[in-house]
């Protein structure tokens, strides 16, 4: 650790972990509610638990990339962080969002539009905690002594995505006008502004862990960059098709989402490239292998899934079903969900002098989060084709199809056990490094 301001991070990497474990007890509620086991119906319904999970997912991922850039930010700036006090007061506002958010989903308490529930008071919120987060960085880098590719792109990246939160604030009387600008914030985000996140944070870890030359890396970048832009903006199209939106959508969502796995399997290229143009062997494996894994499972999961339904005649049949979840869970999975535990991987160690990445645990958790992420996939893989046929096809009633589902929510429960079992064993050791101490910070 260079700066001792970057020890911030650790606050929300412990809020990610606290938030994580919450968001897959919440995904276990649901998978045995489509079973059948639906005993905590009357405090906790079925449309708060699936609220909940969704949003304590975005708020999780959230969370890591706000102490990825408090880590490297300081790193890359070559600038301590600008107010400690700043950092804090946004910390705790982030926190309190999401508590009071989770808890108004229980009570009521929410707009009811999909992915966008939080309630508007609480929306003014998030703004205003966005805004100080992104001053304290962008005043760090203007006061820093020098200014990267990396850290520009990681910049961009939250900057865009605090903009593009704004479209959802906006209230339509019309429910197409209002779900064409939904997709601004959702899509937007996740196969837009935050694929540059996750580029920026990419390319800091591969110039850490490789010792690939900077210049060779952030070259990839404007790649990846220009990739982003060129599928993921017009690839919105594909959520336009039902809405009531110009039939024109059908093609331009058709093309650019069947181009949206190029931005993807370019992050999963630059990605094995670097590691083999590498001549430096880093002690940290495990945050190497998070890297590694990030890149390709993102190219599985959010490329190949993301296209398999999203053409338009695909889609017709695949829309709203849980082909749909087959893509959602991998994709996040594999694109941010394990970004975030790789830059934890590799930040802990410094912050605290520690090497917990050399236990066996640290090696399980990466193992058993993964096989058991593809268990679950697979799950609702077989669940939704087992839907679209039954229900679209043959016709058969929506709960009797649900009824036909259930051996595979049975292995969904099995897969998900042994991708918790990851999760504990790695949240186990990032408890275990402790707290940031000063006596890790890098002699001057």
């Amino acid at each position: 650790m260079k700066y001792k301001s970057q020890r911030v991070a650790y606050w929300f990497f412990a809020l990610s972990m606290v938030l994580l474990v919450l968001q897959i007890a919440y995904g276990f509620i649901m998978a045995f509610a489509h079973l059948g086991y639906d005993g905590l119906h009357d405090l906790i319904p079925f449309n708060a638990a699936t609220a909940t999970h969704k949003n304590l997912l975005v708020v999780w991922i959230l969370s890591g990339f706000m102490g990825a850039a408090y880590f490297i930010i300081p790193d890359e700036a070559d600038n301590e962080l600008i107010s400690i006090p700043l950092v804090k007061l946004q910390f705790w506002s982030l926190a309190i969002v999401g508590v009071v958010a989770v808890i108004g989903f229980h009570v009521g308490w929410w707009e009811g539009r999909k992915f966008l529930e939080i309630p508007r008071p609480l929306d003014y919120l998030v703004v205003a905690n966005v805004l100080l987060f992104l001053y304290i960085l962008l005043m760090t880098l203007y006061k820093g002594k020098r200014r990267t590719t990396t850290s520009l792109v990681l910049s961009m990246g939250l900057f865009f995505a605090a903009l593009l939160y704004l479209p959802g604030m906006v209230w339509f009387d019309n429910q197409t006008t209002d779900s064409f600008f939904r997709w601004w914030v959702v899509h937007l985000w996740v196969e837009g502004v935050w694929e540059l996140i996750m580029g920026g944070i990419l390319a800091y870890l591969l110039i850490k862990l490789t010792g690939v030359d900077r210049e060779v890396i952030e070259k990839w970048l404007y790649v990846i960059v220009g990739l982003t832009f060129l599928s993921g903006v017009l690839g919105t199209g594909h959520h336009y098709y039902y809405i009531g939106a110009p039939k024109y959508w059908l093609m331009i969502g058709g093309i650019f989402s069947a181009l949206e796995p190029l931005a993807f399997l370019g992050m999963a290229l630059f990605a094995v490239a670097m590691y083999r143009k590498g001549e430096k062997r880093h002690p940290n494996k495990m945050a190497l292998t998070w890297t590694l894994g990030t890149a390709i499972i993102s190219f599985v999961g959010a490329g190949l899934l993301g296209v398999a339904h999203t053409l338009p005649a695909v889609n017709m049949w695949t829309h709203g079903t849980f082909v749909t979840a087959m893509h959602g869970h991998l994709a996040f999975w594999g694109a941010y969900g394990m970004l975030v535990l790789g830059m934890i991987t590799y930040a802990m160690p410094l912050m605290t002098g520690r090497k917990m990445y050399t236990k066996p645990g640290a090696n399980y958790a990466f193992w058993l989060s993964n096989i058991g992420m593809i268990g679950m996939t697979t799950a609702f893989a077989a669940a939704g084709v087992t839907q679209v046929y039954l229900e679209r096809k043959v016709g058969m009633d929506f709960i009797d199809v649900q009824q036909e589902m259930e051996v595979h929510f049975l292995i969904l429960i099995a897969a998900a056990a042994l991708f918790t079992t990851g999760i504990i064993l790695y949240i186990i050791n990032f408890f275990k490094y402790g707290m940031p101490t000063d006596e890790a910070l890098e002699p001057a």
